[in-house]
């Protein structure tokens, strides 16, 4: 692997092993990735004994009826939103029986969506032992912008793995 595919599958592959470690699940909820998180974490060998599934919620309107997104929240605050990221991976984590989501929102470009300038991202993580989201302002292209969500939203999930140990934990970057 080269490149944003090799920092993916990185960090993937740290993910995975840890849930495999810990015996726990992953389900995964996603809009501008439209599936690259998935795809991501497929590609560790083991990962069928932790991964779930997951669900691409790229209209508006499936993240309420699908991933179960409030809709007053949706309407309130649009899709690019940190509550709505947070909905976005509990939604995921109910609906898959799965111990962790992680979900991903945002703005990949070409063009901004409403006020959200392109690279405006936000990923979530959801779990037995709490939940977090975290703003990424990502800058480049589309795949970049892409990439730099799923890598954020794995290193999300690794801080949130209780008892992990620091050297195991994902350096953070974008």
């Amino acid at each position: 692997m080269s490149g944003d595919a090799g920092v993916r599958g990185r960090v993937a592959a740290g993910v995975v092993h840890l849930l495999v470690e810990r015996s726990e699940t992953l389900a995964t909820v996603e809009s501008l990735t439209g599936g690259l998180v998935a795809a991501t974490i497929v590609e560790i060998a083991g990962v069928s004994s932790v991964y779930r599934g997951g669900l691409v919620v790229y209209a508006t309107e499936l993240k309420a009826r699908l991933a179960g997104v409030p809709e007053d929240l949706l309407a309130a605050r649009g899709p690019v939103d940190p509550d709505v990221a947070l909905a976005l991976a509990a939604g995921g984590r109910q609906r898959c029986d799965a111990d962790w989501c992680v979900a991903t929102t945002g703005v990949a470009g070409p063009e901004p969506q409403g006020d959200k300038p392109v690279g405006t991202v936000y990923v979530a993580a959801v779990g037995p032992s709490g939940s977090a989201v975290r703003r990424l302002d990502l800058a480049g292209d589309r795949l970049t912008i892409r990439s730099g969500a799923v890598v954020g939203a794995l290193r999300l999930l690794t801080e949130l793995l209780p008892g992990v140990p620091t050297h195991h934990r994902v350096a953070p970057g974008r």
